[in-house]
C-alpha cells in the first residue's frame, strides 16, 4: 500500500513539475496582454456570437506556444475581457495543439504533409466547437460567466472607468494574474491534478501492445487515454512516433496528437466552471468526434511513415522548474482553505472599489 502511494506522490510531483512553468508563464502573459490590450478590442473583435469572431480567436491562438495548462489562464483573461463563450473555447482548443514550437517539431519528426495536416485539422476543430457553443449555449452564458472589469457595471466606483486606456503597470499585471485568474481556477486545477496523477499511475506500461493488439479499437483506446491526460503538444509527438514504430496506426497517433494537448482533467474542470456544462459538453465532443474522423481521414492519406527521428524529452527537473511548481502549490493551496479562514469580499481584488 505504501508502494502505491510513493508512486502516485512521484507522478504528482512530475505532474506538476511539467505542468507548473507553463500555468505560470500563462498567468503572466495573460496579465500582461489585460494591461496592454483595451477591453474593447476583445469585445469588438472576439466578443460577438459570431462565424468571424470565432475564426479570429482560432487563428490568435494557433501560433503562440502555450500548452494545454498555460492557455487556461489566457483563456480566462480573455473572456473577462468580454469574449463570447464560442471564441473563447476556440482559442482553448486552438492554442494547446499547436504552437510555433509544436509546429516545427511536427515537421522534424512527420515531415510537412503531416504537420500542415494537424495544424488545418485544428483549426477546423476549434471553429466547429466555437460555432456550435454559441448556438448551444447563449443563455448558459449569462449565467455561468462573470462580467468582465469594464466600465458597464454601476456599482464601478472609479473615475478611471472613463477610459480604458491606461499606462502599463507590471505589478497591476501581477495581481490581475495571480489575484483575479488563479483564484478562479484554483479549485479545478487542485482537483485535475490529482486526477491526472492517478491516470498517470494506472496507464498500463505495455501500451503499445494494447493498441495492436486492438487495431480498429485502438482510436478508442487512445481517446480514452488522451482525454483526461495532461500532455504538451511537443512532449506528446515522442510518444506518438513511438507508437506508430511499434506498428500503431499513424490516424491512431493523430488521435493522441489531437485529443491529448487539447483536453485534460485540468481543463475539462476549468471549461465547466469558466464556460458551463453545455460548452463542456461541445468542447468534448467535438474533440473526440472531430480527432478520430480526421485521423481515419490520415490513415487514408499515409499508407507509409517514417518516424525515425524522434523528439527528446528531458524528463530531468532543474531549479527552475522545482521552484515553479512550488511557487504554483502555494498559490493553489492559499486559495483552496482561504474561504475557510478568511470572509471573502466582493472587491476584495480592488477591480471595481478600492474601499
Amino acid at each position: 500500500m505504501f508502494e502505491y502511494f510513493i508512486e502516485y506522490f512521484s507522478a504528482l510531483v512530475e505532474l506538476s513539475n511539467a505542468m507548473a512553468p507553463y500555468i505560470l508563464f500563462g498567468l503572466v502573459f495573460a496579465g500582461v496582454l489585460h494591461e496592454l490590450v483595451p477591453q474593447s478590442i476583445v469585445k469588438n473583435h472576439l466578443g460577438k456570437n459570431s462565424l468571424y469572431s470565432v475564426i479570429k480567436a482560432t487563428l490568435f491562438g494557433i501560433p503562440l506556444p502555450v500548452c494545454s495548462c498555460g492557455v487556461i489562464p489566457l483563456a480566462a483573461g480573455i473572456k473577462k475581457s468580454g469574449a463570447s463563450n464560442g471564441s473563447t473555447l476556440a482559442f482553448l482548443i486552438s492554442t494547446p495543439i499547436t504552437g510555433v514550437d509544436s509546429i516545427l517539431a511536427t515537421y522534424g519528426v512527420f515531415g510537412w504533409i503531416f504537420t500542415l495536416y494537424r495544424v488545418v485539422t485544428s483549426m477546423i476543430i476549434s471553429i466547429i466547437a466555437g460555432v456550435l457553443t454559441n448556438i448551444y449555449t447563449q443563455k448558459e452564458e449569462k449565467i455561468v460567466v462573470d462580467k468582465p472589469e469594464s466600465c458597464s457595471e454601476a456599482s464601478c466606483c472609479s473615475s478611471s472607468c472613463e477610459s480604458e486606456k491606461r499606462s502599463f503597470r507590471m505589478s497591476a499585471a501581477l495581481v490581475y494574474a495571480f489575484s483575479t485568474l488563479l483564484k478562479d481556477i484554483a479549485s479545478p486545477l487542485f482537483i485535475g491534478l490529482l486526477l491526472g496523477a492517478l491516470i498517470t499511475v494506472a496507464i498500463p506500461n505495455n501500451l503499445s501492445e494494447i493498441l495492436l493488439q486492438y487495431n480498429w479499437l485502438s482510436y478508442i483506446i487512445v481517446i480514452i487515454i488522451a482525454v483526461p491526460m495532461y500532455v504538451c503538444a511537443t512532449a506528446s509527438l515522442p510518444i506518438a512516433a513511438g507508437l506508430m514504430l511499434a506498428g500503431v496506426s499513424p490516424g491512431a497517433a493523430f488521435v493522441f496528437l489531437s485529443a491529448g494537448p487539447a483536453t485534460n482533467t485540468v481543463t475539462i474542470g476549468v471549461v465547466k466552471k469558466m464556460l458551463g456544462e453545455r460548452t463542456l459538453y461541445v468542447y468534448l465532443g467535438t474533440i473526440v468526434v472531430g480527432s478520430i474522423v480526421f485521423g481515419l481521414g490520415l490513415d487514408y492519406i499515409f499508407k507509409d511513415v517514417d518516424v525515425r527521428e524522434l523528439v527528446h524529452v528531458d524528463e530531468n527537473f532543474g531549479i527552475f522548474t522545482l521552484l515553479s511548481s512550488l511557487i504554483l502549490w502555494a498559490f493553489v493551496l492559499y486559495y483552496m482553505i482561504k474561504p475557510y479562514f478568511f470572509k471573502e469580499n466582493e472587491c476584495e481584488d480592488g477591480s471595481c472599489c478600492s474601499s
